[in-house]
Formats: C-alpha cells, sequence, structure tokens
C-alpha cells in the first residue's frame, strides 16, 4: 500500500488529531487515514451501488410536504 507523507502541520491542527483519535481509540494513522478516505468519498461504482440500495428500501414511499 503507497504511503503519503504529511508535512507542514501546525501544532494545533496535530494536536486536535491526535485528540480525535484517542477519543474514537485509534492511532494518529487510523485517524488520519479514515479522515481521508472519508473525504474522498465513494468512487463511481460504489455511489451506485448506494443508490440502488437506497432506491430498493425506499420504493413506493411518498415525499411527506
Amino acid at each position: 500500500m503507497p504511503d503519503i507523507p504529511i508535512r507542514g502541520f501546525d501544532a494545533k491542527t496535530l494536536s486536535r488529531l491526535k485528540a480525535r483519535a484517542k477519543c474514537n481509540s485509534r492511532s494518529l494513522q487510523d485517524e488520519a487515514k479514515l479522515l481521508l478516505e472519508q473525504a474522498a468519498g465513494p468512487d463511481k461504482a460504489e455511489f451506485l451501488a448506494m443508490a440502488r440500495k437506497w432506491r430498493k428500501k425506499f420504493k413506493g414511499r411518498q415525499i411527506r410536504r
């Protein structure tokens, strides 16, 4: 798996990221990886699969206004 070295974090950002990782019982690396994966979002195939799942789940329901 490729690595991405990230340089230039200011101390405050790094401190907040470490605190977030600790709160979520994850390592700093795992927390940063999760955040980057979430920010990247799903690829087209994953998005279409999610859309199909939601359409199936809500099929026949009407929107209340």
